[in-house]
């Protein structure tokens, strides 16, 4: 018991180290928790994760610029996935551990991007704004993290990554409405450019678990996520699209549907783009009341493509 209490008290010093951007005493702090138990799961795991952090600090030497410091500290979180996976992932349940590591990846990158903020010449750097909102997320200000990605919206409007981080966000204040809006248009514009895994609120992660419930993964995940977000009523608040849109979608929809035809070979990732596509037409229509053959007419190309979404669509 002792032991116990002795060690549960070391992790979380460690933990209190990491998020006040010390990952040094903190890899300390786990080794000596490692000497009371070198068994013990949760102090295994951390210090794995710390170590495998100090390591890629390690590399920050080779960059002069601060902005590469920082984007290169950004840019190691999908390595930190795949490394996670390795070694149990998420799934090993030490959500504190993961918190402290966040806490201490966002605050070091945060640190080097305000270094550039400076008197604010480079606040118009679309970039520069989508990096330090992402790093308040990371470290959980969401209203400065909103203030920056929005900001960084208004100049890549048709980004997905900035558009679904910026969504993400409107989820934690649980500004839902708006967070759905957003999703709903990062899907579109870019699906392929939406980090699922850095995603952080319960509305996008359960909507991503249970599409991959249905065997979807990879690319083709992001692809259908926008096809069950509107058959599960995720993404049920919709917008009327302006004439210019409009004839954008219409374009959009014929070149798809010559590379279904003409491209067997990626049907798995075309075939839920199109379908996302005719979902946003038949919205257009029923919006501005046009002919009812029209969205027939749509509904049939679904349901020749994709028999089994035309069936839960019309339900």
């Amino acid at each position: 018991m002792n032991a116990e209490i002795s060690i549960t008290g070391l992790i979380q010093q460690a933990y209190d180290n990491l998020k006040a951007s010390d990952a040094v005493s903190a890899q300390r702090i786990l080794e000596e928790a490692l000497k009371v138990d070198y068994e013990h799961p949760e102090v295994v795991y951390a210090l794995k994760c710390v170590t495998w952090w100090l390591e890629r600090i390690k590399k920050l030497e080779d960059f002069r610029d601060a902005y590469d410091k920082g984007g290169f500290i950004l840019s190691q979180w999908k390595s930190f996935y795949s490394f996670l996976d390795r070694i149990g992932g998420e799934k090993g349940g030490y959500e504190p551990c993961m918190y402290a590591i966040r806490r201490f990846v966002f605050s070091t990158a945060l640190r080097f991007f305000e270094d550039i903020l400076g008197d604010g010449v480079n606040r118009h750097d679309p970039g520069l704004l989508l990096q330090v909102g992402r790093c308040y997320k990371g470290v959980g200000n969401y209203d400065q993290a909103m203030k920056y990605l929005e900001q960084a919206a208004r100049f890549k409007r048709d980004d997905g990554e900035t558009l679904s981080e910026l969504a993400d966000v409107n989820a934690l204040l649980d500004e839902t409405r708006a967070a759905k809006v957003l999703f709903r248009e990062a899907f579109f514009a870019d699906p392929q450019g939406v980090d699922l895994r850095a995603m952080e609120s319960e509305l996008i992660i359960r909507l991503r678990d249970r599409v991959m419930q249905l065997g979807k993964t990879g690319r083709e995940l992001l692809e259908w996520m926008p096809i069950y977000g509107c058959l599960y009523g995720v993404f049920s608040v919709k917008r009327e699209l302006k004439p210019i849109e409009v004839g954008r979608l219409k374009q959009s929809i014929f070149t798809l549907e010559n590379e279904v035809r003409s491209r067997p070979d990626n049907l798995s990732l075309l075939v839920p783009r199109l379908i996302n596509r005719y979902f946003w037409l038949i919205d257009q229509y029923e919006n501005t009341r046009e002919d009812p053959g029209l969205i027939e007419e749509t509904m049939l190309k679904i349901k020749i493509i994709d028999p089994e979404i035309y069936g839960q669509y019309i339900r």
